[in-house]
């Protein structure tokens, strides 16, 4: 298990490597990764393309799928590219959307075509000011015993 994402992450399944996997008939979102530096940090991946499935039978894995090529060339060959994948408990294809949408924006992977923005903007969703987004000082002199 490996965890992708924001804060704790979302659990997905492997890395596996993508030659000789089989994938089942599931609705998920997979990320394909390569290992930058096999030699000194073994256990170290890069998220080079986020996607999803209702079925991932159907998207041509291993090498047929249309953004395999750039896998292989970003990884350097066919046997160093790996899958991960989280089948998203009771989640529609918005779901997967929405968790694709964030992992795109996070890891920027070089072989999806559609990127998104890291963080929001003001102009989003309006600015946000309120006494409890100050600094948490109280003014007092923590020396002080008298203050307390």
């Amino acid at each position: 298990m490996i965890r992708l994402g924001s804060l704790a992450g979302y659990p997905f399944e492997g890395p596996r490597l993508l030659g000789g996997w089989t994938p089942q008939a599931r609705p998920a979102v997979y990320a394909i990764m390569y290992k930058p530096d096999p030699e000194t940090r073994h256990e170290t991946y890069a998220v080079i393309y986020v996607g999803h499935a209702d079925d991932l039978s159907a998207e041509r894995f291993p090498f047929n799928h249309p953004r395999a090529p750039c896998w292989i060339l970003r990884a350097g060959n066919r046997w160093q590219v790996y899958i991960c994948t989280y089948e998203v408990p009771g989640g529609l294809r918005s779901h997967r959307e929405q968790i694709l949408q964030e992992l795109v924006a996070i890891y920027r992977p070089s072989c999806n075509e559609q990127h998104y923005e890291r963080s929001w903007k003001d102009e989003w969703i309006g600015g946000y000011t309120a006494p409890t987004t100050g600094p948490l000082t109280t003014g007092r002199d923590p020396a002080d015993p008298t203050a307390r």
